[in-house]
């Protein structure tokens, strides 16, 4: 069940070469040194969330990431959990670690920017183009 869907946009310094994140921010700009960040000036952070997205991420509920540009798909695991606070006005963030702040919205997630469908990555560095990141809600045995 898709719970939220989020909007972002490219920028000529998306590189998804990070290792362990994804990030997706409501900055307008970026630079080279954000190199997690997969997009930019986005329609949400963290506690922008609606409130039942919110509920089922702190009963640590496994979730689908599905991101789309044009004719591209990709898609991700992580997980919630009961210390999310997902209080960041301005940042969303997605780590395959267990660590958590005000930014942290799934732990434990099976890919990070540099695991990225490249095709995704590479329309992406172009500021019009549109990326979708949707929350798909699943069953802890469904993938």
């Amino acid at each position: 069940m898709i719970l939220e869907e989020i909007y972002a946009f490219g920028h000529n310094y998306i590189l998804c070469t990070h290792n362990t994140t994804i990030e997706i921010t409501k900055e307008k700009n970026l630079t080279k040194k954000g190199n997690c960040i997969l997009g930019i000036n986005s329609s949400k952070a963290c506690s922008d969330l609606n409130q039942n997205l919110k509920s089922q991420l702190n009963q640590g509920k496994k979730f689908k990431i599905i991101l789309k540009v044009r004719d591209q798909i990709d898609h991700f695991y992580g997980y919630g959990h009961s210390n999310l606070t997902l209080l960041d006005k301005r940042d969303m963030v997605f780590r395959k670690s267990k660590f958590i702040c005000d930014r942290t919205v799934l732990i434990n997630c099976t890919k990070s920017a540099s695991e990225l469908n490249r095709k995704l990555i590479g329309y992406l560095k172009n500021k019009d183009e549109k990326l979708s990141i949707l929350f798909e809600k699943l069953e802890e045995d469904e993938e």
